[in-house]
């Protein structure tokens, strides 16, 4: 080889250096071929490395901007458990299932005590034979996280097999159901409920919000439910109240997670956070995954709505259920 062809080379291999140098946010990830370019913005990876830095647990979490296409990622596409997260791919497919005529969302189901998921469900006070709503079996599932009325939608959405099917035919890798599904048992036994990437369950959000996953009626439809939550003492506490976000909350005994759309004033912007293996497998307020979501959302708010002075109350704690 000639000096001149190795002087080209180092040449060439120094210009793409001095490129991310002085334009960081030109390297490109992709997602199921549903994001357009996203561009990492290492000046908010710094800032959430920072956060998670001492977290006595794994910690995966997934940001991304949606009008700039700016992304800050750790851990992002490490499998983690999905604990009620798992709800929304509940949701789209049962959703699905509606659109295509095989249930109505205005029609009545009728319980029996079969159903009973021991705990304090809403749902579970029913007695059996008596009739709810479809459409109010899902704001049980997606508001208060009522997990006998989310096992009955998981039924009614066909069950676990045709959740995962529906996840794979929309270029979902990570994502899956795990409970009362054939051969995941030991899935199960790992994750739980169902299993995902703080990538992949964002990217189900925006794909809700963009009208992609469903029809744009059917979205919108979802998308309203995804904003009435009664759980709003992680994330959602860090944002103003008189700015929607979408969101869907998770905790098992060493996880807690959250994922959040946020229809910021400067653009909208999606963020998921999920731990494993905590340490700390308190219910308090003050569990260190809680106080991490906390923060996050926080941290974000500010980010990325720079010319905001919202901030929350000092007694927030108070409110929070």
């Amino acid at each position: 080889m000639s000096n001149q062809i190795r002087i080209c080379r180092l040449l060439f291999s120094f210009s793409w250096i001095l490129l991310l140098i002085t334009e960081p946010t030109l390297i490109v990830a992709q997602f199921a071929g549903n994001t357009p370019e996203e561009r990492i913005d290492f000046s908010l990876v710094a800032k959430l490395e920072a956060l998670v830095k001492d977290f006595p647990g794994d910690v995966g979490i997934y940001v991304r901007h949606l009008s700039s296409g700016k992304v800050a990622a750790i851990k992002a596409d490490e499998l983690y458990p999905t604990a009620s997260m798992i709800k929304v791919p509940i949701l789209v497919t049962l959703f699905n299932k509606i659109s295509n005529g095989d249930l109505e969302y205005t029609g009545e189901q009728i319980y029996a005590d079969s159903m009973l998921y021991p705990g304090e469900d809403i749902l579970g006070s029913f007695k059996s034979g008596e009739k709810i709503l479809l459409s109010k079996l899902v704001m049980l599932m997606i508001t208060m996280s009522d997990n006998t009325a989310s096992l009955w939608c998981q039924q009614l959405a066909g069950s676990g097999v045709e959740i995962n099917k529906f996840l794979a035919a929309n270029g979902f890798k990570n994502t899956r159901m795990n409970s009362r599904t054939p051969g995941r048992k030991i899935d199960w036994q790992e994750y739980g409920w169902g299993q995902t990437s703080p990538r992949e369950m964002a990217e189900l959000l925006v794909m809700i919000r963009k009208g992609k996953i469903a029809s744009p009626a059917v979205c919108e439809e979802m998308y309203r439910v995804l904003c009435n939550i009664y759980w709003s003492g992680e994330a959602l506490s860090q944002i103003p109240p008189s700015v929607q976000a979408a969101s869907k909350q998770g905790a098992v005994n060493q996880s807690r997670s959250e994922v959040v759309l946020v229809n910021g004033p400067s653009g909208d912007y999606v963020f998921c956070i999920i731990t494993k293996n905590q340490k700390d497998d308190s219910w308090k307020y003050e569990n260190e995954g809680f106080v991490l979501i906390r923060s996050v959302s926080n941290m974000l708010w500010n980010y990325f709505e720079p010319d905001s002075d919202w901030q929350p109350y000092v007694d927030a704690q108070k409110w929070a259920k």
